[in-house]
């Protein structure tokens, strides 16, 4: 059974070929969510006190100046497991998509009594979520002559017919 164990900081060993990175503002994103959400995830460590995963989360609570994390020991992990799951635990993440619809919604109303900055997403990216799309009033040439006879082409199949 896993069970989350406090460590010292000092204690723990950062993976030397861990192949991700963190830059310092998104050290500082993850410090801010530590402070907002607290420890939700642990520092995932082998018995030799190896991080296996965890390494942002690491620096971010050596950035606020913590000196214990929570671990997860991974002892049944062989080591070749553990090497292939820092790239895992990175990796599949990634793969993920998002639900734009459902993520406006949560995001419009969080928004309203939230600091969505905390979420990781750029300001930006907030905006065009919230706004959406906007589309301006077509002129005149950009309309299209729908009512006019012609030859089409099928930009897919190359068939050609009239409209």
């Amino acid at each position: 059974m896993l069970a989350v164990t406090y460590r010292s900081i000092d204690e723990l060993i950062p993976y030397a070929r861990n192949s991700r990175t963190h830059s310092d503002a998104q050290i500082a994103q993850i410090a801010a969510s530590l402070r907002e959400f607290g420890w939700t995830i642990p520092v995932l460590i082998d018995d030799a006190d190896n991080v296996i995963a965890g390494h942002g989360r690491l620096l971010a609570a050596r950035k606020l100046g913590q000196t214990e994390v929570p671990t997860i020991s991974l002892s049944h992990l062989t080591e070749t497991q553990r090497r292939a799951y820092v790239i895992a635990d990175n990796k599949l993440a990634e793969q993920a998509g998002w639900d734009t619809e459902l993520l406006a919604l949560e995001l419009g109303e969080l928004n309203e009594t939230f600091d969505v900055s905390l979420l990781g997403f750029a300001p930006e990216e907030v905006a065009d979520l919230l706004v959406g799309p906007t589309f301006g009033p077509a002129d005149a040439d950009s309309q299209g002559k729908l009512d006019e006879k012609g030859k089409c082409k099928c930009p897919n199949c190359g068939h050609e017919f009239m409209r």
